[in-house]
């Protein structure tokens, strides 16, 4: 079962630079999440009831605009939740998911979406807003926010114990030499620093946000094997490998896990970059 716990801290003001390397250009990975959707929506983890209750009270209403929708995993536990949420996403094939389970999508790039005069008092993302332009998309946010309604984007930040952290590592070295995927094993915060800062940036460049802060929730979740293996290839570029390096990369993973009793347990941190609206211009 699911082990939760939750924070909150104010993140630090000062800018960041906006390099041309960022994700948001990378558009064949960001694009790329629908070659198998369905396995995307069956592995891919939920979020903390603790962080989507906290978003819910911290907005003026039940109207949410759910950005990167994907298969409408967030989108379907603010659902839940009591709100009526809008999905807007740039993949069809995600998108034909997400309606399956009763939410309403709309297929774009979030940065040219039209909103056609609607507004929303809370516009959120999960796991998707490094696709979209910080500052573009941050600008858009705020142009669809009512007075007081609330941005919150968020992501389920991963920390492998150490002994898997470094295998795994091990085996992306081993069978894809030169790639950056082994320099992410080590998960955590850090990890995800740049990141988190690029989305507080573009929120404060807008001018249209009150005070950024960063909330996070603590939770773990344990997985045999299989488990692990059915997510593996659902992360961001993997779908992208040949099939014979994917399979090499799935049997170093899976012996690994293998090693250490066939099971493990995963330290996630849902962390959330928030702002309210308060200008009007």
């Amino acid at each position: 079962m699911p082990i939760y716990s939750g924070r909150m801290v104010t993140l630090p003001p000062e800018p960041k630079s906006f390099s041309a390397s960022e994700s948001h250009h990378a558009r064949q990975m960001a694009e790329s999440f629908g070659l198998d959707a369905e396995r995307y929506d069956r592995t891919r983890p939920r979020y903390p009831q603790a962080m989507v209750d906290r978003i819910v009270a911290a907005s003026p209403g039940p109207d949410v605009l759910d950005v990167g929708v994907g298969t409408g995993i967030a989108a379907r536990q603010f659902q839940a939740a009591g709100c009526q949420v809008l999905g807007v996403d740039v993949d069809a094939r995600m998108a034909e998911v997400a309606r399956r389970y009763g939410v309403e999508v709309e297929v774009s790039k979030f940065e040219d979406w039209g909103p056609a005069g609607r507004r929303f008092d809370a516009v959120i993302s999960g796991q998707s807003w490094h696709w979209v332009d910080p500052v573009a998309g941050a600008a858009k946010a705020a142009e669809v926010l009512r007075p007081s309604g609330r941005l919150a984007v968020f992501w389920n930040v991963f920390q492998f114990p150490q002994d898997l952290s470094e295998a795994f590592a091990a085996v992306y070295r081993r069978v894809l030499p030169g790639s950056p995927f082994f320099r992410g094993m080590s998960g955590g915060l850090t990890a995800y620093s740049g990141q988190l800062g690029k989305a507080a940036d573009g929120v404060r460049e807008t001018g249209a946000f009150g005070e950024t802060e960063q909330w996070q929730f603590d939770w773990q979740r344990s997985y045999t094997r299989d488990e692990w293996l059915d997510v593996v290839p659902t992360s961001g570029g993997h779908n992208q490998f040949p099939p014979d390096k994917l399979g090499q990369l799935l049997a170093g993973i899976g012996a690994a896990i293998d090693a250490v009793g066939g099971q493990f347990t995963m330290g996630y941190a849902a962390v959330v970059v928030t702002a309210a609206r308060t200008s009007t211009t």
